[in-house]
């Protein structure tokens, strides 16, 4: 006979279960013509053909899964709640093309004040602006998407608080940037993306005082992201204007042909205040600018544990103007001979700018290929790497990119990555393993 602490547990299990069904909730499923018609019920064996038409269907707590094949996209108003979001989702296992505009924007999915919302595992590429656009929502999630190749951005958002964007891989976007995040929608958090070969910012964050609102992202989450090969049309790697209270850890940035990470202000409410700067690989292109870039009065912004390198001829490491120093705090980071206070017109060495400003006292110089296992591709540290053990302990970057826990050894690594990587020889893994992983493409 159950006892009755076992018949409790069984009935709140069956509960959860069951209560999105008792409130409404639908699985509903799209597929090409022929199989699929919009005079369908839209179930797994009659399912809808386009996307619109399950756009003006779906309420709080439904899901709408795509089968294998090309759809246009569809432009949606309805929100789900915070227990019953609304889902758009590839079918598992099954590649779903979004090939042309939605029928309201000049963008693939639009999600127009539609919030608590998933969108998860699409490709869109080509279309005329967004590959997904998100604005006036809260609570919004893009996850494991793939955008190539679409007219301005692959993702843009608007006044969108508390917005994850996800595992996304995000790539030659025509205009402009890989991830737009404007207009004061604060606390997103942008983590395990992978953005490259975009014409301007590989990840843009812009208050934009001018649209209303504070004109001020804070409390954003920015981690865990790879990109590379963005700005050929000027930019940052990652790029922040009117950002303030936010952390930035875990990154790997290289080839991008114009800045790494800048903290500034020019259309935000104000400028890019009270950042941490943690933990993050820059590697500059040698067209590139300055790997750390902070100016506009962005003051106390805290910059530990970074590997900063410049393959420019005379640009260097980090550039901070001297209305942002104050409240600023740099130390413990892997760095090259050149700094500046006045944009490059005055270029220091390291031991030029810890006379004039008293940071980066526990600071390193060093190169790419005495870091990295291969300065070209792999990024992770090398055997005898100066930068093993030799970062600051962190409560706020207990982890690097890969998830590996910080620290390994007896001190924290600098940079994005802990500990060692693999090295093959004759394709036979050989080396340390205090930390192996594949190189990356």
């Amino acid at each position: 006979m159950r006892s009755k602490g076992h018949v409790s547990l069984f009935l709140a299990v069956l509960a959860a279960v069951l209560s999105p069904l008792c409130l409404g909730a639908t699985t509903y499923y799209l597929a090409p013509p022929p199989k699929g018609d919009d005079t369908n019920p839209g179930s797994l064996e009659s399912p809808w053909a386009t996307l619109q038409h399950a756009a003006g269907v779906v309420q709080p707590g439904d899901s709408v899964f795509l089968r294998a094949g090309s759809f246009a996209g569809a432009h949606f108003t309805t929100s789900g709640t915070a227990a019953l979001p609304i889902t758009v989702k590839a079918f598992p296992g099954e590649t779903v093309e979004i090939d042309s505009d939605n029928p309201n924007t000049p963008d693939g999915i639009n999600l127009e004040g539609a919030s608590h919302f998933i969108v998860e595992g699409l490709h869109i590429n080509g279309r005329t602006r967004a590959g997904i656009r998100a604005v006036l929502c809260e609570n919004v999630t893009l996850r494991g998407n793939r955008l190539d190749s679409n007219g301005r951005w692959g993702i843009f958002t608007g006044f969108c608080d508390d917005l994850l964007i996800e595992a996304n891989h995000t790539s030659n976007s025509g205009d402009e940037h890989g991830i737009y995040v404007s207009n004061s929608g604060d606390r997103p958090t942008i983590r395990d993306n992978r953005i490259w070969d975009n014409r301007a910012n590989g990840i843009h964050m812009n208050g934009d005082a001018s649209q209303g609102g504070d004109g001020v992202i804070s409390g954003a989450v920015v981690e865990n992201n790879i990109i590379f090969g963005n700005g050929a049309g000027g930019g940052s790697g990652i790029n922040m204007d009117g950002v303030q209270d936010s952390i930035i850890r875990n990154n790997l940035l290289y080839e991008n042909h114009a800045s790494g990470i800048s903290l500034y202000r020019i259309d935000g409410g104000a400028p890019s205040t009270g950042n941490l700067v943690y933990n993050n690989t820059v590697v500059v292109a040698d067209d590139g600018r300055w790997a750390l870039n902070i100016k506009n009065g962005s003051a106390g912004n805290r910059i530990r544990n970074n590997v900063f390198y410049n393959y420019h001829s005379f640009r260097g490491s980090i550039a901070v103007t001297a209305d942002s120093l104050a409240g600023f705090s740099s130390d413990h980071n892997a760095v090259m001979d050149r700094f500046t206070l006045d944009d490059g017109n005055t270029v220091l060495s390291l031991a030029e700018w810890r006379a004039q400003t008293g940071h980066d006292q526990s600071s390193l110089l060093s190169t790419p290929a005495a870091l990295f296992t291969d300065p070209t591709r792999d990024f992770h540290l090398r055997e005898g790497s100066p930068a093993l053990d030799n970062g600051e302990t962190l409560t706020e970057v207990m982890t690097d990119l890969e998830g590996t826990p910080r620290p390994l050894g007896p001190d924290f690594d600098i940079g994005a990555y802990e500990g060692l990587g693999v090295i093959f020889v004759d394709g036979v893994e050989s080396g340390d393993t205090h930390r192996w992983t594949s190189a990356i493409p």
